[in-house]
């Protein structure tokens, strides 16, 4: 375990410090006097917006849970929501979020298989969000005077999101035929048929716990759609302020973009929260447009609001919350 906790901490001290060189690398020297010039007010501005997307959040993850997990506070659903994200920005691929969360709401005496179903529709409707909201900026981009760039990176974003929300549904629509399958495979393997019969329990369980999320009263499951809604347009605007703050003009929805493909590009980086991917892609598709001083500076502002505040105001929540608890699962 404690290698484990030895191999993290190098991984989020590597991508802590590719967050900052990748931008001074672009940036050059100019980048700090470029930084001096954003206003204070500004920035605690942005920071607030996320103070708000915790709270959203927060709400939806009480809606979703519909007291399955007892009484819970919008107090202590912020508290594991700030646990939950700074697990996601402190390990690679995000993998640390969902355990986080599962071993949280464990605690409060939910089934594994219905804190896995609140996951993978709190999930689904993420998908379904950024697949409405990108063909909305395509709609806005082609209506308006905007130019048009990358239209081969947006039309293959919107492909995979299109494609990842198919195949979810897909899976869950046939998960008994999938299942009988997958019993076949693992009995030719030789798995002993009671670990065969306890891992489709599993599923099984997961698959009622599921359909139970979904048959939530439709006006619950809008209002968890409007917060999803809601989070994500005001954390991908914290880029568009970035921007605004230094000066420069430019479209909200070019600035949505960017988030939606850095961000995605930054998985392949293989470090906590994308780091030194985001970076780069974010800086390479904004110099074109509002020069090299002004975009690696945003893109630093950008960052420091949406991954290190993250960590800074994330850490002690998750120490207190589920330290003790995920050392000991694991």
């Amino acid at each position: 375990m404690s290698l484990l906790r030895s191999r993290y901490t190098i991984l989020l001290v590597i991508a802590l410090t590719a967050t900052l060189l990748v931008p001074l690398a672009l940036g050059g020297t100019g980048l700090l006097a470029t930084l001096a010039t954003f206003p204070g007010s500004q920035l605690v501005y942005m920071l607030g917006l996320i103070l708000v997307c915790w709270n959203l959040n927060a709400l939806r993850l009480r809606l979703l849970l519909a007291g399955r997990a007892g009484h819970l506070g919008q107090r202590r659903a912020v508290a594991m929501v700030m646990a939950t994200e700074f697990a996601i920005c402190a390990t690679p691929g995000g993998s640390g979020g969902p355990v986080t969360l599962l071993a949280l709401l464990a605690r409060r005496g939910l089934r594994p298989a219905h804190a896995s179903a609140v996951f993978m529709v709190d999930q689904l409707s993420d998908l379904l969000f950024f697949l409405i909201a990108l063909l909305g900026v395509i709609a806005h981009a082609t209506l308006s005077t905007l130019e048009w760039r990358h239209e081969g990176l947006v039309g293959l974003a919107m492909l995979a999101l299109l494609t990842l929300l198919l195949a979810s549904w897909w899976l869950i629509s046939h998960l008994p035929v999938l299942l009988r399958i997958g019993n076949a495979c693992l009995a030719h393997l030789g798995i002993p048929p009671h670990r065969r019969r306890g891992l489709g329990r599993r599923i099984l369980h997961f698959r009622h716990a599921l359909q139970v999320t979904l048959q939530l009263p439709h006006t619950t499951l809008t209002a968890i759609f409007t917060l999803c809604a809601m989070h994500w347009l005001l954390r991908y605007s914290v880029l568009y302020l970035a921007i605004r703050g230094l000066g420069t003009p430019l479209d909200w929805s070019w600035t949505f973009m960017v988030q939606m493909l850095s961000m995605a590009a930054g998985q392949l980086s293989l470090l906590p929260g994308g780091a030194g991917g985001a970076e780069l892609t974010s800086s390479a598709l904004l110099i074109p447009m509002i020069g090299q001083q002004q975009a690696t500076a945003a893109v630093v502002i950008w960052r420091f609001v949406t991954y290190h505040f993250y960590l800074l105001a994330g850490a002690p929540v998750f120490l207190a919350l589920a330290r003790r608890v995920l050392w000991r699962t694991a």
